[in-house]
């Protein structure tokens, strides 16, 4: 080969190095950016690769100081962003997600209340946790970060007070865990401090931040968001609660009842306390003292579950007067942990300040999130300001039976506003079951007995039962649509001066041999303590023999009821997976001609008397 050779081929690949190296800077110079596409955020192939994310730690200070060491408390918080944010200088809005149970929880077993005890009696001493902090700095978790970096926000995680690296207490429902998150959102907008360090530390400040926040979160993490939206804080523009406790009375207790959350009988706030308490070692003894062993022992009240301060203050119905953030709900119709009850409360009131709000129910159990195409409508909208018009979107979208949770039917609200409510009778009939219809029952007065060793299950399907009163509806003969909260009022007494009260609405024949999963048969249901008949924050016994009205809403619901079915109300005392357990005996007594059912039916009347094969209304 001759020199002339060697000389063309370095020319060539010197050519080429220099077209590489400014195709190099051509790119570096084309700044990454979020893209939307039908008003939802798309992945960019920029932001797509988890080994280019930024990933750091730091503790946000608070203006609480719940540990009692004389220094206001910080939040310990994790950021992932794309890399961009520092390359390019890009800002970006951000996903922000808080919880208690990062850091690990308690996994004894025997830490429950014990409920095996009379009615009014002091229940006996539960064993408290000892909780061992899991996971190591700086990640605190993983969760939304495939789903929301690759489409253009940051995603921030922090441990609530108490929790984790987080120092304070927790205090499940107090003001700390509506100020943690509010001073994590006033970081991100750029009025709060961080440090790199929990005590002294460098200064760190979120300069990738656009200043526009958005929270999201299921079961507890879906309550933090709306406690931290009840703040009012600037730049907290939309939350997603999805299956969030709204109100820890309600959580735990049920029209004055003492009622355990379904799947976890004999759980208190307190034994939540404990389950979650993750924090600093050397400050739980104080908080334990302080916070467990006296707010809570004083104020939960597990002897009459009178509503008080203690429960008010941990009820946030009572401080939404600040909010402002966009509101998206989600909730499952049969989710018997958090009942449906918790997300309707708060979207009705979201309503009535003129925010924009919307509710997403399916027919499953606890979580469950909305579709993914309404989560990044919503937060494409409030975080991004793309105007998508995702605010005139129909407000309700209800999962039909069957139907993916995916697909959901659009409604223009929640209840169906073509429901109203429809007043039905138990009666007695010839032969093991009542009748539920139209019409008064006669003077007739029904008696069951308490006996907690059988499941409201049981109950349901038996054909007969000295322990429940059935009343069931003529066999449909046309589908039937109800949508909106059912409530009773019932006329009893009761042999004794205490005793539980449990409604079912179901539908039958029972389904026997299958795990219920949606709608099966349950239809809704609902308890109540007859002591509290006048009011839920005091009790006052009863006279054994005396009749007294108790009225009491079950729980919201939308479901069509097929044609072959019978609607029936089920009364009973003790439910074996959601109260107290008295011991068997007490016998309560009915007065069929005083009591009734209001359901909410969709058409009315005429739509019930069609499906009941009546003749229509007159």
């Amino acid at each position: 080969m001759n020199k002339n050779y060697f000389t063309y081929v370095f020319v060539a690949l010197l050519s080429l190095a220099s077209a590489a190296n400014a195709q190099e800077r051509k790119d570096n110079s084309i700044k990454a950016k979020p893209v939307f596409k039908d008003g939802q955020a798309q992945v960019v192939e920029a932001f797509n690769d988890p080994k280019t994310w930024v990933r750091h730690d730091l503790w946000v200070e608070t203006e609480f100081d719940t540990d009692g060491d004389g220094k206001l408390d910080r939040m310990h918080v994790a950021v992932t962003r794309p890399s961009q944010t520092d390359t390019q200088g890009l800002k970006l809005p951000v996903v922000y997600v808080t919880s208690p149970y990062f850091a690990g929880v308690a996994t004894e077993k025997d830490i429950f209340w014990d409920v095996k005890h009379e009615l009014g009696a002091t229940p006996p001493k539960r064993k408290h946790a000892d909780v061992k902090r899991t996971g190591k700095r700086p990640i605190i978790s993983n969760s939304h970060l495939k789903t929301w970096v690759p489409r253009g926000y940051i995603v921030v995680h922090s441990s609530s007070p108490g929790t984790g690296l987080s120092q304070g207490s927790p205090t499940v429902g107090g003001d700390n865990e509506s100020l943690a998150p509010k001073a994590v959102v006033d970081w991100l907008c750029g009025r709060g401090k961080g440090y790199t360090e929990p005590y002294g530390g460098e200064p760190v400040k979120a300069y990738w931040s656009t200043g526009r926040v958005g929270m999201t979160g299921t079961s507890y993490n879906g309550t933090l968001p709306l406690a931290c939206a009840t703040t009012g804080v600037e730049g907290l523009e939309a939350i997603i609660p999805i299956a969030p406790n709204t109100s820890y009375y309600h959580y735990y207790r049920s029209n004055g009842l003492v009622r355990s959350p379904g799947g976890y009988l004999g759980e208190d706030i307190d034994v939540l306390y404990d389950f979650i308490h993750s924090g600093p070692e050397e400050k739980r003894a104080y908080a334990d003292s302080v916070v467990r062993d006296d707010e809570m022992a004083k104020g939960m009240d597990r002897i009459t579950g009178d509503y008080n301060d203690f429960w008010k203050g941990r009820d946030y119905i009572h401080d939404m007067k600040p909010m402002k953030a966009a509101l998206l709900m989600s909730h499952g119709f049969n989710d018997w942990n958090v009942m449906p009850e918790h997300s309707l409360r708060i979207y009705e009131a979201a309503k009535a300040k003129g925010l924009p709000a919307q509710i997403y129910y399916h027919q499953y159990g606890h979580g469950g999130p909305p579709p993914m195409r309404m989560m990044n409508r919503w937060f494409t909208r409030y975080l991004h300001g793309v105007e998508n018009g995702v605010e005139n979107d129909a407000r309700a979208w209800i999962v039909r039976e069957g139907a993916k949770t995916s697909k959901p039917t659009a409604y223009t609200d929640y209840p169906n506003p073509a429901a109203t409510n429809v007043t039905l009778y138990p009666g007695t009939e010839t032969g093991a079951r009542g009748l539920l219809n139209l019409k008064k029952s006669p003077v007739a007065l029904e008696t069951l007995t308490d006996d907690v060793s059988h499941s409201g299950s049981e109950l349901a399907s038996a054909e007969s039962s000295e322990n429940r009163l059935l009343y069931v509806t003529p066999k449909l003969k046309k589908d039937l649509h109800i949508s909106g909260t059912a409530r009773v009022s019932l006329r009893i007494s009761s042999d004794k001066p205490a005793a539980n009260l449990s409604v079912w609405l179901v539908s039958l024949p029972w389904k026997k041999g299958r795990r219920l999963k949606t709608t099966d048969n349950i239809i809704t249901r609902g308890w109540a303590d007859p002591q509290n008949r006048r009011s839920i924050t005091k009790s006052k016994p009863l006279k054994p023999g005396k009749f007294y009205t108790v009225s009491f809403d079950l729980q919201p619901d939308d479901q069509v009821i097929p044609a072959g079915q019978q609607i029936g109300l089920m009364v009973f005392s003790s439910d074996r997976d959601f109260t107290l357990w008295p011991e068997p005996g007490t016998k309560l007594t009915l007065d069929l001609r005083k009591s009734s059912l209001k359901l909410p039916v969709v058409g009315g009347e005429q739509a019930l008397r069609k499906a009941m094969g009546l003749d229509a209304v007159q």
